[in-house]
C-alpha cells in the first residue's frame, strides 16, 4: 500500500504542469484583451491576479478530472461528517485567528512588505464595486473551493491510506506550500501554517467540507479587508492583535478537538 503514495505525488506534479499551462493560456487572453499593457505591468494588475487565480484553480480541477479514477465523493471526504454548526464557525473562527495572528507576525518581524503578498495588497487596495465582487467570487470562492477539493479533498485523503494521518497532513501541508513559492520565503511558510490546520480540522470532522468553508470564508474576509483597508497599523496594535488572535486560535484549536468524537476502535 505504500508503495502506492507515489501515485498521489505524481498527480500533483501534474496538477502543477497544468496550472503551468492554463496560466499560459491566461497570459494569451489577457494580452489579446489588453494589447497596449506590457505584461510585466499586466500581471500586476486586478484582471491579471483574478486570471491567475483562475488559471491555477482550473489546473488543479483539471488534472482531478482528467486522471484520478473513480471521482467518488467519498473517497474525497466531500460528504458531511460529525461537525455541528457551532463546530463549524468555531474551527472558521480558529482559521481567521490563525490568518491574522500570522498577518500580524509578519508586520512585527518586518516581512510584510515582501514578495506577491505585497503584490496582492496593493492590486486589491481600493478596489470597489464589481472589481470587488468579482475579486470575492474568484480569490474567496473559487480558489478557496479549489484548493481544498485537491489538497484535502484530494492528496490528504489519498495519503492517509497508505500513511497515518499525520504524516498525510504535514506532507499534503507542505505540498500546498509549495504551490505558493515566492521571491521570498514568507508566502510559502504562512501557506504552510494554514494548511497544517485545514489539515486538523479535516481529519477531526473527518470531512473536507468544512475546510472549504473555512478556506473561501478566510479568503473573503482577507479579500475585504485589504480591500477596505482595514487593518491593523501600529507594532503596538499588532503585538495585541498577535496575542489576542494567538489566544482565540489556540482556544479553538482545543474545542474542535474536545468536540470530536473518538476514533472508531478496530475491528
Amino acid at each position: 500500500m505504500e508503495s502506492r503514495a507515489w501515485h498521489v505525488f505524481a498527480t500533483y506534479f501534474a496538477a502543477v504542469a497544468g496550472i503551468f499551462a492554463t496560466t499560459g493560456v491566461a497570459i494569451e487572453v489577457l494580452r489579446a484583451v489588453y494589447p497596449d499593457v506590457p505584461e510585466v505591468t499586466l500581471v500586476r494588475t486586478l484582471p491579471g491576479l483574478l486570471a491567475g487565480s483562475l488559471a491555477a484553480s482550473t489546473g488543479l480541477l483539471l488534472t482531478l478530472l482528467l486522471v484520478v479514477r473513480p471521482l467518488d465523493p467519498v473517497r474525497f471526504r466531500l460528504l458531511p461528517g460529525w461537525e455541528t454548526g457551532s463546530t463549524l464557525a468555531i474551527a472558521t473562527l480558529g482559521l481567521l485567528a490563525l490568518g491574522q495572528a500570522l498577518d500580524s507576525l509578519t508586520v512585527l518581524v518586518r516581512v510584510d512588505d515582501r514578495g506577491s503578498i505585497q503584490l496582492i495588497r496593493r492590486v486589491l487596495e481600493g478596489t470597489t464595486g464589481p472589481d470587488l465582487f468579482a475579486a470575492i467570487v474568484v480569490l474567496g470562492v473559487v480558489a478557496g473551493s479549489a484548493e481544498e477539493i485537491f489538497f484535502r479533498g484530494y492528496m490528504q485523503s489519498r495519503l492517509r491510506e497508505h500513511w497515518r494521518p499525520g504524516l498525510a497532513v504535514v506532507a499534503t501541508s507542505a505540498a500546498f506550500a509549495a504551490l505558493h513559492i515566492d521571491v521570498s520565503a514568507v508566502h510559502m511558510v504562512l501557506a504552510f501554517a494554514l494548511g497544517l490546520y485545514l489539515g486538523f480540522v479535516a481529519e477531526m470532522t473527518g470531512s473536507t467540507l468544512p475546510c472549504i468553508v473555512c478556506h473561501v470564508v478566510n479568503n473573503i474576509v482577507y479579500t475585504l479587508q485589504t480591500a477596505l483597508s482595514v487593518t491593523v497599523i501600529g507594532r503596538d496594535a499588532n503585538v495585541v492583535a498577535a496575542a489576542v488572535s494567538g489566544a482565540v486560535f489556540v482556544g479553538c484549536v482545543l474545542w474542535v478537538k474536545r468536540t470530536a468524537p473518538p476514533p472508531p476502535t478496530p475491528a
